[in-house]
């Protein structure tokens, strides 16, 4: 009967393994100690009453070895507990919205290895030691626990691959890109950072420059030493002409580490914000850091700033580097945008370059201010390599809408307007002045934004003040009762009809809601939340 335990336990361990290696690849691997907080504020998906019941029979069976018949009794129950976890831990991975799944790299099949290792070690023990009753009870029951806590040896398995076999690989991989990078000496490399925008940015920067060149930017998000290694080696050839690196960072020096790797002589610094305040320490830490990439620039290098930004006009910049200045706002920059238009097939607005008094009109399928800045930028150094205004305006409208950032969808009955990714104070307003220009009836699904430190619930409750005064929404639809309390203050104090607001804690939930509203309008629902499979309250 121990064999068919132990196998149910594998089985079970299997499923959850592939859960929590989920988890700690959306949590970049413990960066920061990110995926250990995920952990213990998600304890409840793991460390379940199933389980903890096994662990108990499990352990009571050492001392129960020669009460067979009991012994007999316990495992079976084991047994079905187990079967119980996996039927309902299947159902939950089915109903919950993953919006980014596990994707299989080789770190996670090195991951993979080191955990299977880690876990052989007690199943031999018990092999070996099977004729002896109580050290193989023993052994089991070890087994048992270690599967119970598969979240932290899976932390284990990754602690001990990053200071062995990636340590090497990270090594070996850099030093290949670094050598191809220096063999193309021709190559535009331009870096991209800021607390807000960056994937906008480059993406729309790439769209706009591909018109006259062959653009690379880095996928996705690999703006870490890893991603950018990997962009490099894998994608960069001879007949790219321009590379765009998108640089994140959650401490002080680390786009400095970046700036080092791939030297860029261009860089664009977006919104600077809260965003990762918690790792960061402080706002002037965040402002230093992202200040990193423009204070890198070669002095024949051009950093575009924007003007409209407080944090970055009153900045003592420590380089003598070409500075474009952006704007909306602002009247004396380089390049500034005016009579901005949203409607829900676009964006059209009117731009002026420094020492051309002719205003020059541009439209665009991407919504919000935000990304008007991300074009402004994207012109700024367009007119820098030689592309024409015709040309660029041109690109401007071949702009491709970037995934879950202000992307219009039509769902069947509903226009979703997709934020979902990396919500923060800036993105999140300028959200929901896109949804007030909308025609029809508006609804918000929101769970908040994360990552914001201590002054998080400050800043969520002034999101459900503006959420009240800013979006005209009709319906607001929070996304787990307990983490949205500050929304939910901040949404009576601008006496917004409580009567309209719901509470969820699954977004699936919310999709349901939305298609049994009963109207003739057209509705508009925007989703501005962040890793919804991450931060779903069960």
């Amino acid at each position: 009967m121990e064999i068919f335990l132990i196998l149910v336990a594998i089985i079970a361990l299997i499923i959850k393994s592939k859960k929590t290696l989920h988890m700690l690849q959306q949590n970049l691997y413990n960066e920061n100690n990110r995926y250990i907080k995920w952990v213990l504020n998600n304890s409840s998906n793991f460390f379940t009453l199933e389980l903890l019941i096994v662990l108990i029979v499990a352990i009571a069976n050492v001392f129960l070895i020669n009460e067979s018949n009991i012994s007999f009794i316990l495992n079976i129950l084991a047994i079905i507990l187990y079967i119980v976890y996996i039927q309902n831990f299947r159902k939950t991975l089915k109903n919950e919205q993953v919006k980014k799944p596990l994707v299989v790299t080789a770190r996670v099949k090195r991951l993979i290895v080191t955990t299977t290792i880690l876990y052989l070690i007690p199943i031999s023990l018990i092999i070996i030691y099977r004729d002896n009753l109580l050290i193989s009870h023993f052994l089991i029951f070890i087994f048992i626990l270690l599967a119970y806590l598969n979240s932290f040896i899976i932390l284990l398995a990754n602690f001990i691959n990053k200071y062995t076999l990636e340590k090497y690989v990270y090594h070996h991989f850099k030093s290949k890109a670094i050598k191809k990078l220096k063999s193309m000496p021709n190559l535009k490399v331009i870096g991209i950072t800021g607390s807000y925008g960056k994937t906008s940015s480059k993406n729309i920067l790439a769209d706009i420059l591909n018109i006259k060149y062959a653009t690379l930017p880095s996928p996705r998000n690999l703006n870490t030493p890893y991603g950018l290694i990997m962009t490099v080696n894998n994608y960069l050839d001879k007949f790219t002409d321009v590379f765009i690196a998108e640089m994140g960072a959650y401490v002080n020096g680390e786009i400095k580490d970046l700036c080092n790797l791939v030297h860029p002589k261009y860089g664009i610094l977006t919104r600077i914000g809260t965003a990762h305040l918690e790792s960061f320490g402080s706002e002037e830490n965040i402002i230093k850091t992202k200040f990193e990439l423009i204070e890198s620039l070669p002095l024949d290098g051009i950093g575009v700033l924007n003007k409209d930004d407080p944090k970055q006009v009153s900045y003592k910049l420590k380089n003598k580097c070409k500075i474009l200045w952006i704007g909306i706002d602002e009247k004396e920059v380089d390049v500034k945008a005016s009579d901005i238009k949203c409607s829900s097939v676009g964006t059209t607005f009117n731009v002026t370059f420094k020492g051309d008094k002719k205003k020059y009109e541009f439209e665009t399928r991407l919504l919000g201010k935000h990304n008007v800045y991300n074009i402004l930028a994207g012109l700024a150094l367009g007119r820098e390599f030689g592309i024409s205004i015709t040309k660029l305006q041109q690109a401007v409208r071949n702009v491709k809408q970037i995934e879950h950032r202000l992307e219009l969808k039509k769902m069947g009955y509903f226009y979703q307007i997709d934020d979902a990714y990396n919500s923060n104070p800036v993105g999140s307003k300028s959200a929901l002045e896109v949804l007030s220009m909308m025609p029809g009836l508006k609804v918000v699904v929101t769970p908040g934004m994360v990552e914001l430190g201590s002054k998080e619930d400050e800043l969520n409750k002034e999101f459900g003040k503006q959420i009240a005064t800013i979006s005209k929404a009709d319906y607001v639809v929070l996304i787990g009762e307990k983490k949205t309390i500050p929304i939910k203050e901040g949404l009576e104090e601008e006496n917004f009809d409580m009567n309209n607001l719901i509470v969820y804690n699954d977004v699936k939930e919310a999709y349901n809601f939305i298609r049994g509203i009963k109207t003739k309008k057209d509705i508009y629902a925007l989703f501005e939340n962040d890793l919804l499979d991450t931060y779903n309250e069960k």
